[in-house]
């Protein structure tokens, strides 16, 4: 009787594989060479959800993405940011190299709509990113999510407070981020393949625009919210669908 041959990573890229899943995990370049060799995979996985959980919004979550962010719409690829905390400041987004022009901000009315939005984009526009801030979406909704950054195939990013640590996700990656007088400092708690021991900080580039976000109108009696050229803002709810 003749030998069962093995399983192939490249018939089964599904399958975990143990080490060798490092190699075959489809991943983007995350544009910070430590990092890159600290995931595995070396990169932000596509078509699967990655988690960022922090204590505050603004703790360095934004800029670290920005490498990434800036590479995918040099290619003229979609970068969608559902209902942010604070409104990205185009000066610094453009110093940092992204194409604004295909850069689109979303506003939703509330939490439901607000998670609507973000598997709709997820799931109907191919590549690109999808950044999105969701508190506590819960288990059953996440896993739409994950499905649908499958789908689209893209690199689907899911900010939300460090307390979630504690609960379930079928997110494929999930740091945890700390703000450091020097930059972000990370922690790995979860990963397709081995998980990376200790925590690696990302230092703050020093020679490019340090503002990246202004408080969003309402936060402040003197803050107007600032748009993305050709006021490229959308105001999308479940209702304009039909």
């Amino acid at each position: 009787m003749s030998r069962p041959k093995p399983l192939s990573t490249a018939q089964w890229p599904g399958v975990w594989h143990g080490r060798s899943l490092r190699r075959s995990l489809a991943t983007l370049p995350t544009g910070h060479a430590m990092l890159d060799r600290h995931l595995p995979g070396h990169g932000w996985p596509l078509g699967a959800l990655s988690e960022l959980l922090t204590d505050t919004p603004g703790s360095g979550e934004f800029s670290l993405l920005l490498p990434s962010l800036a590479s995918l719409s040099e290619q003229g690829q979609w970068i969608v940011l559902v209902d942010p905390p604070w409104v990205p400041y185009p000066p610094a987004m453009r110093g940092h190299g992204l194409a604004l022009e295909r850069v689109m901000l979303i506003r939703t009315g509330n939490r439901q709509e607000s998670l609507w939005a973000t598997e709709q984009v997820l799931r109907d526009i191919h590549g690109g990113a999808v950044l999105a801030w969701h508190e506590d979406p819960g288990f059953a909704r996440l896993r739409r999510l994950q499905l649908a950054a499958r789908s689209g195939h893209k690199a689907a990013f899911l900010f939300r407070p460090r307390q979630a640590a504690h609960q379930a996700s079928p997110a494929a990656l999930r740091l945890q981020l700390e703000a450091d007088i020097v930059g972000t400092r990370i922690t790995v708690l979860k990963c397709q393949g081995q998980r990376p021991d200790g925590s690696l900080l990302v230092r703050r580039s020093h020679h490019l625009p340090g503002a990246l976000t202004a408080p969003r109108a309402g936060d402040s009696g003197h803050t107007r919210p600032l748009l993305l050229p050709g006021e490229q803002r959308a105001e999308l709810t479940e209702a304009h669908a039909h």
